[in-house]
């Protein structure tokens, strides 16, 4: 990617996880998610775990310091549930994972599953009290009678803690799957979005929410459309966006309102005929949708391409990017394995000049926006040496294949990114494929 001294190049950082072939599926890495500094860093599996970790920079003194990842805090975010009315299992699966601004020493932040949110503080301790009058140091409680002499408890130092503690559940509110969860930003609520029906929730308020948004026909045979993804704007705490499966993005003010059925804009882009085939419905399905930092874009994925939307304009992206358009004449043997339903995330650099999504064969695409070039980078543990440069790769769609190009034949489908994310101030990405999670940092000359 061009970075503002030329081409940037990005190589090795870390990579966390096993290396078995045989990987459990509780350790599939499901959500991928950095603060608002970038200090930390989340991740959330199949078996309901979140894993964060946290920054250490090894020089602040360097003008462009080097830093890692290390582990922060575990915790056990969700357990199995089954929902006995209905006869059904409740995954553990961390679907999103929403940091809240941070106001004091402790974060929090939000985890989801299929239907239950949970907040989450992480403080740490790094020091404990001594000298009670009325306990023993350990623990037991002492006669009353025996105590002669009133003491000051003290803190002294020990060893340094991150407890993980849950402060609010927020439970019963989705029929259906929730698949997107958005802090909004006067801080003091958030969405949670499902098939269907979009809630509101106060951060302080468990045992209700307000909906927002019903799309639920009244009989379900005659549904045509579900919510796949929605959103808060980062500076207007009164305007959402939620995403379909239609290839629609609708864009809502909460003061026309209460319940957001007819949506201020919808952002459309009428179908190429040449390209309808059987497919065309599955892949004009948007799988993401996110506001650009600055507010004034937002950025769509569907199956085969990235969408960015200026918001005063409806009728087209004022950008398309291609992400792997060699995949249009497999669409048949990806229908057939399932591929063509995988829900690929995209995200936004610190200045929203670039963006990132992935692909299949553990491959990542980069959109550079003021260039208008792009590049193709694998995560691999061939690549793994410290600060070893990516080298871009390229795909054969058909033809003659040159040297360095990868036939389309031989993509590996079952390598995929589904999840990636972007420091929010460096050039620092973590990439997840199935179990391992990837960072990748700018080269420093």
């Amino acid at each position: 990617m061009a970075g503002p001294g030329g081409d940037m190049q990005w190589c090795f950082s870390q990579v966390k996880g096993a290396i078995d072939d045989d990987v459990a599926e509780a350790d599939i890495i499901s959500t991928v998610e950095f603060n608002h500094t970038g200090e930390l860093l989340a991740t959330g599996d199949k078996g309901g775990r979140v894993v964060i970790f946290q920054q250490e920079i090894e020089n602040k003194n360097l003008p462009q310091f080097r830093s890692e990842y290390n582990v922060y805090s575990t915790f056990q975010s969700h357990e199995p549930e089954f929902d006995y009315l209905k006869s059904l299992e409740i995954e553990e699966k961390i679907n999103k994972i929403r940091w809240l601004p941070q106001k004091n020493a402790a974060q929090f932040l939000l985890s989801t599953n299929d239907k239950t949110i949970k907040l989450w503080k992480i403080s740490e301790r790094d020091k404990r009290p001594e000298g009670y009058n009325l306990k023993e140091e350990d623990g037991r409680y002492k006669d009353p009678n025996s105590i002669t002499s009133l003491r000051v408890p003290v803190l002294i130092p020990m060893d340094l803690m991150v407890e993980a503690s849950p402060r609010r559940v927020f439970a019963n509110a989705h029929t259906y799957h929730i698949n997107s969860i958005s802090v909004n930003s006067d801080e003091e609520t958030y969405l949670s979005a499902d098939d269907l029906r979009i809630n509101l929730w106060n951060l302080e308020i468990t045992d209700r929410s307000f909906n927002i948004v019903d799309i639920k026909p009244a009989n379900m045979e005659e549904l045509t459309e579900v919510i796949t993804a929605a959103e808060f704007h980062p500076h207007q705490c009164n305007t959402f966006v939620y995403s379909s499966s239609k290839g629609t993005i609708r864009l809502c003010d909460m003061r026309a309102s209460a319940l957001c059925d007819k949506q201020s804009k919808l952002f459309e882009e009428p179908e190429d005929p040449s390209n309808r085939s059987f497919f065309s419905e599955i892949i004009s399905s948007i799988s993401d949708v996110k506001f650009s930092h600055n507010g004034r874009y937002m950025m769509t994925r569907d199956y085969l391409s990235v969408k960015i939307w200026d918001l005063n304009m409806e009728s087209r992206p004022v950008e398309t990017y291609q992400v792997h358009e060699y995949l249009r004449s497999k669409l048949c043997s990806l229908y057939e394995n399932d591929c063509i339903f995988d829900k690929f995330e995209c995200c936004w650099n610190g200045n929203d000049s670039v963006v990132m999504t992935g692909s299949y064969n553990n491959f990542f695409r980069m959109f550079d926006r003021g260039q208008r070039r792009d590049v193709t980078l694998e995560a691999s543990r061939e690549n793994s040496k410290p600060m070893q440069v990516l080298k871009p790769r390229k795909v054969c769609a058909g033809g003659k294949r040159k040297k360095d190009e990868i036939s389309v034949d031989s993509l590996d489908f079952n390598k995929k990114i589904l999840h990636t994310a972007w420091h929010p101030q460096d050039n620092i990405i973590a990439v997840a494929t199935t179990n391992n999670l990837y960072i990748f940092q700018d080269k420093v000359n």
